[in-house]
């Protein structure tokens, strides 16, 4: 007898609205979990809790990042599965923000490499990836990127 495959669902989320408000909730749960880690000597002592709070702050950027490009028209379902496809997503749609860009690339190595799956666990490498998953999530929400219609091409 095989067993049965389980069938998942993804969340679409619909609105950019919607995106921005999971995206603070993601973060503010990551902020929790990273809070029942103690600090001794400039490290966190519990990898678990760092581990899945540096998990669930990258996947607040990423949803930010979603909101915007939803804001954009994108659809739900077209929307981008891995890092490589976000880095693709935000250099087409959001054309010469490299605040943004240099943010991503460090929520990406400080919080989904070192710190979740290789066990980082210095505290000011962490503070830094949440800082940039902060300022990624401040700038999708205010619409601070501006419209490509209005930006020179790239060069």
């Amino acid at each position: 007898m095989s067993p049965k495959k389980a069938k998942y669902k993804k969340t679409i989320l619909t609105t950019k609205e919607e995106a921005i408000k999971e995206a603070y909730r993601y973060l503010d749960n990551a902020k929790q979990t990273l809070a029942r880690s103690h600090i001794e000597n400039d490290i966190y002592r519990d990898t678990k809790y760092v581990k899945e709070a540096a998990g669930t702050a990258y996947l607040s950027a990423l949803t930010a990042i979603d909101g915007y490009l939803i804001g954009k028209g994108i659809k739900g379902d077209k929307l981008p599965a891995s890092f490589e496809g976000y880095r693709a997503a935000v250099h087409k749609n959001i054309p010469l923000n490299g605040k943004l860009h240099d943010s991503l690339t460090v929520v990406y190595q400080n919080l989904h490499i070192f710190a979740y799956y290789r066990g980082g666990v210095g505290v000011e490498m962490v503070k830094e990836g949440f800082n940039n998953a902060k300022k990624i999530l401040k700038c999708c929400q205010n619409n601070i990127i501006q419209n490509k219609k209005n930006l020179p091409q790239r060069i």
